[in-house]
This record gives C-alpha cells, structure tokens and sequence, in this order.
C-alpha cells in the first residue's frame, strides 16, 4: 500500500479498498490478484496531462485528463481514495472504481487485456466471446439500449470492467437488462449477487 502526494493512509482506506476488491473473487482461485503488487491511493481524483490519441481515431491530444483509478500491467492499482469511499457508502449506483480497476487486474491475468479473463474450459471461452462480442458490437453501433452507457465502448477491456461494476453494484437491473451477459458474468465469477439482492430482506 502506497499513498500519493503527502496523503496518509488508514485502516479505514486499506479496508474499504480490500473488502471491495475482495468481493470480486470470493469464488475465484486464490490466486486470482497475484499480479497486484501495489495499491497507490490519492486522496482525491488525479489529473494527468501528456500526450495520448485522441476522441476520434487518427488523432492525438494532449488536454488534462482526469482519473478516479487506473490498473497498469504489470504495475500498480491506483484510486482515488473519494471516489472509493463514495461507492461503498453508496453502492447501488451501477460505479465503483474498486471494482473497475480490479477487474482490469484479473482480465490482465491471461497476459491480454482483451475484456476475456481466464475461463476454465473452451467451452465457456466461447460462450464468454459470442455472447460479450455481440453485446460489444451493439453498443459501439449505437443500437444497444445505452444501458452499459458510452464508456463500455472504449475496448473490450474497459466493457468487461463496466460489466463488473453492473454485475456487483445493480446486479437485478443488469440481469433484467442484459440476461445473457448476466449469466456469463455469474459463471465466470462463481457468484449470484442478483439472487442474493433478491433474497437479502426489505
């Protein structure tokens, strides 16, 4: 655990963020977070500036970009300590940047970030791929319901970690919304948040 810029670290930071990232991988294999080395926690959103490409293919930008977390490849987790306490008072909201950037560390287990974590047979690979592509293409057609909302389409990693963050934080609304995507997320995760929010009492 790192802190950013003079920030102090916490119990309270170090367990809200653990507990959150924890959650993704109750029914995974224990190793599934040997590739997070490092947690670094700014204690508000980061600014970042520099050179990347652009809104539109073929172009290039260097305006301030903002960030609430990223995960690196062979690097570290990095969140916004705010950001993080605001999704686990509030959860429910379809956002969490724990989850986001967790998930980005497990689909990067594969040595990929391709938006498809390891899957444990060819089998449910491909289930995975059908039906994630077509969602995927859908909403980069602009004939999807919105649900996933704009930023699923940057790539096939940022969807899986959009997916994630449905899939855990308003799990009824995406079973309803997209039942297909639903199951292969509870299949990959080992995990049924939308029957466990149906069952938690009133």
């Amino acid at each position: 655990w790192e802190a950013a810029r003079g920030f102090a670290l916490t119990d309270e930071i170090r367990v809200t963020i653990a507990a959150q990232a924890a959650l993704l991988v109750l029914g995974l294999d224990d190793d599934a977070y040997d590739n997070v080395g490092t947690i670094i926690v700014h204690p508000t959103t980061m600014w970042f500036s520099g050179q990347r490409a652009g809104p539109v293919r073929g172009t290039v930008t260097d305006s301030p970009r903002s960030l609430l977390g990223s995960a690196h490849y062979d690097g570290p987790v990095i969140v916004a300590w705010d950001a993080a306490r605001a999704s686990a008072r509030h959860h429910q909201r379809g956002h969490n940047v724990v989850y986001h950037e967790f998930a980005h560390k497990i689909d990067m287990r594969d040595g990929l970030v391709d938006g498809t974590p390891p899957l444990r047979s060819e089998t449910e690979r491909q289930r995975w791929i059908t039906v994630c592509t077509r969602e995927y293409e859908l909403l980069r057609s602009g004939r999807d319901d919105g649900f996933l909302g704009s930023y699923a389409a940057t790539n096939p990693g940022e969807f899986f970690a959009v997916a994630t963050e449905l899939f855990f934080d308003t799990p009824l609304d995406l079973e309803a919304a997209k039942p297909d995507l639903y199951d292969v997320l509870r299949g990959f995760y080992r995990q049924d948040p939308a029957q466990q929010a149906r069952a938690a009492p009133h």
